[in-house]
This record gives C-alpha cells, sequence and structure tokens, in this order.
C-alpha cells in the first residue's frame, strides 16, 4: 500500500472555487468576514464549489474523495488537470504548477501524464472496442502499428480478448466501463483521475471491476485521484480517504484512521454501519506489553497465540476463539503488545486502545 510522503505526484494547496461573477469579492468575503456559503449565494450570487483544499498524493497511491452529491468532489478533481479553473490556490503535477501552463503544455499535460475514467464513458458508437481504445493515441499523432500494439495490451490488461471488434451496444455495461478503464491506460499515463466510474453498475460487477482496477493499479503503479459517494468503495480500494462536505474536506486519513478516530459526527456518522473486521489492525487495539504485565502480573507470552500489527480484527477472532490466554502482537519475534478478548470487542465497535485497557 503507497503510503503518503513527501514525493507528491499531485499536490493541492489552499485551493478555492466559486462560481459567480463576484467571485473574488466573494472570496474576499470569506477570508475576511467569515461568510458562510448560504451568506454569500445570498449576498453574491455566487456558489463556494471548494473551499480552502489542501492535500497530496503520494506516486503510485490510490487517494479517495469521498463525498454525497454536491460536496464538492467532482468539481475538485476538474481542477487537476485544469478543466476548471481555481478561484485561488495552487495545484502541482510532479512539481510543475498547472496553473502557469500555456495552453498547448496544457495538452500535452493532459495527453501523456493524465488519464481520465468517468461515469458516462461516452464511446463512439461507429467505433469498434479496439478503435475506442487506440482513440486517445490518434488524436495524439502515434502511428497506426504502434497505437494498435497499446491498445490491444490494454484490453487484454482489463481481459476484454476477443471483444476487440465488437461495438459498444454489443456490450454490457460493466464491459463498456473496462474499455474506457482500458482507454485510460493504452497511453500508459502517471496519473489517472476517477469520477464515479463504477457507480452505475450492478453491485456484483462493481465488485469485479474494483478487484481489476487494484489489481491493474498495484501492477502498473499508476497514481490514483478516484472520486466516489460510496464510503465501502472508497475504503476498499483507497490507501487513503478523504471525507468532503459541502465543499470543504473534513478529514483525510486511511481507512482505519477514519473508521476508529472520525473528526467529527458527520465523519462518524458515516462510518456507523461499516465493518470494522477487515479494517482494524491489531496494532491500533493492542496494548503495550509492558503496560498489561504491570497490570494484571507475568505473561506466559509461549502460551499465546502471536498476531502481527497488521493483522485484522477477522484474523484476531479467528485466533481468539481457540484459546483463552490473549493474543501477543510481535515483529521480528519481539512482543510488542497484547490483545486481549475485551479489547477485540472494543476493536469490532471500532473503538482503539485506551490508556487503561480491561
Amino acid at each position: 500500500m503507497a503510503m503518503h510522503s513527501d514525493e507528491a505526484v499531485i499536490r493541492c494547496e489552499g485551493v478555492w472555487k466559486i462560481f459567480g461573477s463576484r467571485a473574488r469579492e466573494a472570496l474576499d468575503a470569506v477570508k475576511l468576514k467569515g461568510l458562510t456559503k448560504d451568506e454569500i449565494r445570498d449576498r453574491y450570487d455566487c456558489v463556494v464549489g471548494v473551499q480552502d483544499a489542501s492535500f497530496d498524493v503520494a506516486r503510485g497511491e490510490i487517494f479517495c474523495i469521498m463525498g454525497l452529491s454536491g460536496s464538492g468532489k467532482s468539481t475538485l478533481i476538474r481542477h487537476i488537470n485544469r478543466l476548471i479553473e481555481p478561484t485561488a490556490g495552487e495545484i502541482r503535477i510532479e512539481g510543475q504548477d498547472i496553473n502557469a501552463l500555456t495552453q498547448k503544455d496544457l495538452r500535452a499535460l493532459r495527453a501523456e501524464k493524465i488519464g481520465m475514467v468517468f461515469q458516462n464513458m461516452a464511446l463512439m458508437p461507429h467505433r469498434t472496442v479496439l478503435e475506442n481504445v487506440a482513440f486517445s493515441q490518434e488524436v495524439r499523432g502515434h502511428d497506426t502499428r504502434a497505437r494498435t500494439e497499446n491498445a490491444l495490451r490494454a484490453i487484454r490488461a482489463v481481459e476484454l480478448n476477443g471483444w476487440e471488434s465488437k461495438y459498444p451496444d454489443e456490450l454490457s455495461g460493466g464491459m463498456q466501463q473496462r474499455v474506457g478503464l482500458a482507454r485510460a491506460i493504452a497511453a500508459d499515463p502517471a496519473i489517472l483521475l476517477m469520477d464515479e466510474p463504477f457507480s452505475a453498475l450492478d453491485p456484483l460487477i462493481r465488485r469485479q471491476l474494483q478487484d481489476k482496477f487494484m489489481a491493474l493499479s498495484a501492477e502498473m503503479h499508476k497514481t490514483t485521484l478516484f472520486i466516489t459517494h460510496d464510503l465501502d468503495e472508497a475504503i476498499r480500494i483507497g490507501d487513503r480517504i478523504a471525507i468532503m462536505k459541502d465543499g470543504v474536506l473534513v478529514q483525510i486519513g486511511t481507512p482505519e484512521d477514519i473508521v476508529t478516530n472520525p473528526a467529527d459526527d458527520y465523519v462518524a456518522d458515516f462510518v456507523a454501519g461499516i465493518s470494522k473486521l477487515e479494517l482494524v489492525s491489531a496494532g491500533k487495539i493492542m496494548e503495550p506489553i509492558e503496560a498489561y504485565i504491570l497490570r494484571k502480573g507475568p505473561l506466559d507470552i509461549e502460551a499465546c497465540p502471536e498476531a502481527h500489527p497488521d493483522n485484522s480484527l477477522n484474523q484476531l477472532v479467528d485466533l481468539s476463539i481457540a484459546t483463552q490466554h490473549p493474543i501477543v502482537v510481535k515483529v521480528d519475534g519481539k512482543a510488542l503488545g497484547v490483545v486481549t478478548k475485551n479489547a477485540l470487542l472494543r476493536g469490532v465497535k471500532g473503538e482503539t486502545a485506551p490508556a487503561n485497557a480491561a
């Protein structure tokens, strides 16, 4: 799993987007007077779409932005390749300020570094699967042989072998989304921007495509900004998640962080129904072994089942069922912590280890 680092492929700093003819006045009013979105709308006839958004996406990371309809997530992603111009703030791709690019350089950035996958793939009905996948390379002037080879490679990657000569109306919805994904990766871009790509699909097909996307992302080392309104999807595929509400990034963290330590009631309501069994790890709920021994007395470590800090609650439950002993958490043979049955129960509720564990 990719982690947040200084090697930011995508970096947004203080990005604002206010729609309306008086956007600059509205922005000044928000900053100086702290006006709300409703007050900006009433006084300036402007809509605040994104409010002071800052985040980094590390190389190879899948960064999910999750929010309800109208939260600003799709507006934000369209800033990354400058389909939308920010009212204020800075967006950098591999250190390059994209707001400073000429139109020519911007087209080159979009063509060479960024692939896009959206919910409505807008496949060309008069072109075959192969022709649709190769189209973006055709526009870029690649020769026929090169674009065909790249397109066939991408088609194999999404497991549409044998469908190259078919037309979009001969494909299911899930297969059409695979064509869209293949089209995005055919030119091997470093960055993928994905806006609700699977949301219109049936649950089973959606899960299959999530699996395929995660496998491809790991294999091809793509840096991905993934937009979704579905927290289950964000938790399943995201290395980190940003929760967005009313144009504001409310919380950014790993799925485990979001579930076990929600920043406010809004996030807590979102994660309330999420199963913790695969999300919460032993490292989050264990008690330091010194504290356990001080509290409970000597521990026969050899009699206890062993776990790693990354083991999930599901794995811990399986270990705990077969014994009355607590679980000892080890790294490289060294005992670091203890997970009791009470700690497991707290973990299922999404609670981390308190100062004085029971």
